[in-house]
């Protein structure tokens, strides 16, 4: 196939203003969906993608601060509540193909069913990942009860994200979607229908659409990669039009009201809620809680589900906070209880096709 390069065009790179917006569809996307690209496209990509960073990077001053005061782990007050975390492991429902379903595995895993389909979001059933004390929480599902997997969605590549243990148990021809760049590092582990997609496109497998959308973050993984590969979230569409918004990792900003604008009638989005301590260190890359609400409101989901919390302890918020945060956030916005969907790790809630009709009316 024909070796093709896409840049991003200056109207994606633009700058929105955000604001939080009322959860419902818009009339039709805007601006219009591009088609989908074929599945498994070889593509020549830039270099570097540090053009696409909405914040700089840390320099040495903010280094040299974090040295002196920057902390990574909670306190000794905040650590207690380990045993506290909220941990249900149970059996996967059994859901039919047209219902949308999603178990929490932890961090940002999840196993979703859409359109008949079972996805894995950013798999990581290891206990440890590089740089990290061991998870806090066990994994939600084990690994041998996962159904046959359709397909792998990756966000970026930092290491509890990507986790490389976990891949080696997938055959090897299982469909990945990945970041644009990213692709030759399935292919050097001899991955063999590997999707690389840039922000704004997408691609279809068995009816099931896959699109790459920004988000406020970047990609590292060895000391010479700096932003070689792209970073973002994914939005899954089935042909009954049920879709699921798979954030990533993401901070706050103006990529979240233009999502919601080109893929109207998000049903759950799946947002990151933690390692956000502290502030002046992470705000750039990683939301808050309130944040978090506040970016799913503006990508107009009718339900959130929380995630990338509870599971590694990565920064120095207290363990439980993440979760009473949100739970006051989403009060304080006046939206329904029951369309925060805080599930405990190995949880699962499923929305039937039918139920989901009524509630678009």
């Amino acid at each position: 196939m024909t070796p093709t390069t896409t840049p991003a065009s200056a109207s994606a790179l633009a700058p929105v203003t955000a604001g939080a917006a009322v959860p419902q569809p818009l009339a039709a996307p805007f601006p219009p969906l591009a088609g989908p690209r074929p599945l498994g496209e070889h593509r020549v990509w830039p270099r570097t993608f540090h053009d696409r960073l909405t914040a700089p990077l840390p320099g040495l001053k903010a280094l040299a601060r974090f040295a002196r005061e920057g902390a990574v782990r909670p306190g000794r007050v905040g650590l207690a509540d380990i045993p506290r975390l909220p941990c249900a492991p149970a059996p996967l429902p059994r859901v039919d193909s047209r219902a949308l379903a999603v178990t929490w595995a932890g961090h940002a895993s999840w196993i979703v069913r859409i359109g008949g389909l079972t996805v894995l979001t950013d798999p990581v059933w290891s206990d440890r990942i590089l740089g990290t004390p061991a998870r806090v929480t066990p994994v939600g599902v084990p690994w041998a009860a996962l159904p046959p997997v359709d397909a792998v969605v990756i966000s970026h590549n930092h290491y509890d994200h990507l986790d490389a243990p976990t891949l080696r148990r997938l055959p090897r021809d299982t469909p990945v979607f990945a970041p644009a760049g990213l692709g030759r590092w399935f292919h050097r582990r001899r991955f063999t229908r590997v999707t690389e997609l840039d922000w704004w496109e997408g691609a279809e497998l068995a009816g099931v659409r896959f699109d790459f959308v920004p988000a406020h973050h970047w990609s590292k993984r060895t000391l010479v990669d700096t932003c070689h590969s792209l970073w973002g979230g994914w939005v899954l569409t089935d042909a009954d039009g049920q879709r699921l918004y798979f954030a990533g990792d993401t901070g706050y900003g103006h990529w979240f009201s233009r999502i919601g604008r080109r893929y109207p009638g998000i049903d759950l989005a799946l947002m990151p809620i933690g390692a956000y301590d502290p502030r002046w260190w992470l705000s750039d890359v990683h939301c808050d809680p309130e944040e978090a609400v506040r970016a799913a409101l503006d990508v107009g989901a009718r339900r959130m589900a929380p995630m990338h919390w509870g599971t590694f302890i990565l920064s120095a918020e207290p363990v439980l906070e993440p979760l009473t945060r949100v739970r006051e956030a989403w009060e304080e916005a006046g939206l329904e209880r029951e369309d925060l969907w805080d599930l405990p790790v190995g949880a699962s809630r499923v929305l039937e096709h039918e139920a989901l009709q009524e509630a678009r009316g």
